[in-house]
């Protein structure tokens, strides 16, 4: 057997590739606009989105997204600048998602659970100049937003409604009314008062910056992951690679959030790539979700584990016929054998586990489809991609079979941190000509090339496939005025994957005065719903190092142990 690097570069998954995969995919010198231009221009007919009833087709997307970044011109938006959307999946997100590349911006998707103080961070940390936002989150936008926003343009799912569910919409939910000045304007105003730009802003696909994705890591600070035209579009193309290979209008299932890299990416990018429909959801909805299914014969459908626990325990789900489904890929959390089973047996589709983070754009493994599936295994790299494992503390490359830091090489690995040069120096290291992420997971390889997550490095909560970090949880728990001291941790959860749990040590004077309830209360006004602890345990005091340090591992060993 030759050394580490022998192996890893040999490349041993590519035998296990299925037919007509191939090991490496070509990346275009083009924009991720380009993807729009080319499938408005051949199949400017084809739906791109089904929206509660109303179709959308490519030309009156490119249309309205060509209007839209007429407007960004007009406000003097320029390449580099950053265009926050804080909207549920809808018409109005991909529309404003891609005006802004046609006018050179940069987009930073926000979570629509986040509070307003969440909000307010993510803004001033991007210094992003406009803001679209959602008219039921006018509360939270006038609460947080920061005088460095210049333009708010506001919307409604009424507006992408048919005229009378839009009208029985207003009478039901009766959304706020928005207000209309220099710095307030009306999404469809915008859309129907400027001309479609003719030039589309020059950009180094390279170098400027597609997508300003937030997650966390090691310090638990939120902060801003740099996606480059390249590192979207490849990972656009390694996807098409892996399975669809030149198919083209086929119907997805638009479940997961476009605010995730992994709904963007895998969904609203790749479908555009394909010119395919999306049926698009506001907000989950698994009986929906089952019933378009059948009635449009969905082929294509991207879920967290968490979706398709729901499907095969839904008590409709005999009522539906799942059979057109094809391929299905499950990401963001382990994914049980049990479930996988019992879905393919429903559907009669390929359900395959895969892997990837925001840093990656976010796909690097993929289970084959129609090949050998290796249950509790993430899958095989995909094409393009270098992967190996390192000691998680040196740049020392470990054998196959050996426990150590899964580590990436390859297109669709971001730019970096944006405005963390001490966070990139910690992320990356250059080793045998590439230059390798580290992924903060621990994991290894077998002997065909598939690789296992066994644990993280980080410490990092997955909840229902949502990443929780506690120490801005702890943050806010540290704000009330009777915690002393507070530690956030996974619990094992057979539904959610993980349920984050606050221990927590009282402040003297108020032992046996303040309830878990009231600690909970009080994170649920300060957090996104899937940040709030599920439950609190009170301590007289928390493991710590010798100089001090929470020592969360050790909360998470006792949860493990029961």
């Amino acid at each position: 057997m030759g050394s580490a690097w022998e192996i890893y570069s040999s490349r041993p998954w590519l035998k296990h590739y299925d037919p007509g995969v191939p090991a490496e995919i070509s990346v275009p010198d083009v924009p991720l606009y380009k993807i729009l231009d080319d499938s408005a221009s051949s199949y400017p007919n084809n739906v791109a989105f089904h929206f509660l009833g109303r179709d959308v087709t490519y030309r009156e997307f490119q249309d309205s997204a060509l209007r839209f970044a007429s407007y960004l011109k007009s406000k003097g938006v320029e390449r580099g600048d950053f265009v926050a959307l804080f909207l549920p999946n809808s018409p109005q997100f991909a529309i404003a998602y891609y005006g802004a590349l046609y006018a050179g911006a940069t987009v930073t998707p926000v979570n629509p659970l986040y509070t307003a103080r969440e909000l307010r961070f993510q803004l001033e940390d991007s210094g992003a100049r406009v803001l679209v936002a959602l008219d039921l989150f006018k509360e939270k936008v006038a609460e947080g937003l920061p005088k460095s926003v210049e333009q708010v343009v506001w919307t409604g799912i009424q507006d992408y409604l048919p005229f009378l569910k839009a009208i029985g919409y207003r009478i039901k939910f009766r959304p706020p009314s928005v207000p209309q000045d220099a710095k307030n304007v009306k999404f469809t105003k915008v859309i129907s008062e400027h001309r479609p730009i003719e030039e589309r802003a020059k950009v180094s696909p390279a170098e400027d910056i597609a997508a300003l994705m937030y997650t966390g890591g090691t310090t638990g600070v939120p902060k801003g992951v740099m996606l480059t035209h390249r590192n979207i579009l490849a990972n656009v193309l390694q996807i098409d690679a892996w399975w669809f290979r030149g198919r083209k209008g086929l119907t997805y299932i638009g479940l997961l959030p476009w605010f995730h890299i992994y709904g963007q990416t895998a969904v609203l990018h790749h479908a555009i790539y394909t010119a395919s429909k999306i049926i698009v959801y506001p907000r989950p909805d698994i009986e929906a979700t089952m019933k378009d299914i059948a009635r449009f014969k969905a082929d294509i459908f991207h879920g967290v584990p968490t979706a398709y626990v729901a499907i095969i325990n839904h008590p409709k789900v005999k009522e539906f016929d799942l059979r057109s489904l094809k391929a299905c890929i499950s990401g963001a959390a382990p994914l049980p054998v049990a479930v996988l089973e019992a879905f393919e047996k429903i559907t009669g589709a390929k359900l395959r586990e895969g892997y990837g983070l925001t840093e990656t754009s976010p796909v690097t493994h993929v289970n084959p489809i129609e090949g050998r599936y290796k249950p509790g295994s993430i899958g095989l790299p995909v094409p393009s991609t270098y992967v190996a494992i390192a000691s998680p503390d040196s740049d020392e490359l470990l054998p196959p079979g050996q426990v150590g830091e899964i580590v990436v090489s390859g297109p669709q690995v971001m730019r970096g941190y944006y405005k963390r040069p001490e966070e990139n120096a910690m992320a990356f290291f250059e080793a045998h000509g590439l230059r390798w992420f580290r992924t903060g997971d621990m994991g290894y390889m077998d002997e065909d090339g598939y690789f296992y997550v066994v644990d993280r490095k980080k410490d990092l909560i997955k909840y229902k496939g949502y990443s929780v970090f506690p120490r801005e949880v702890e943050e806010v728990l540290y704000k009330h005025p009777c915690i002393k001291e507070a530690a956030v941790v996974g619990k094992p959860d057979p539904e959610a994957g993980e349920i984050p749990k606050a221990y927590v040590v009282l402040k003297p004077e108020c032992k046996g005065k303040t309830t878990a309830e009231e600690i909970i209360e009080y994170a649920r006004k300060n957090l996104a719903p899937f940040k709030v602890p599920r439950e609190v345990e009170f301590r007289e005091d928390l493991p710590k190092t010798a100089v001090g340090k929470v020592l969360r591992r050790l909360l998470r060993e006792e949860l493990r142990r029961g």
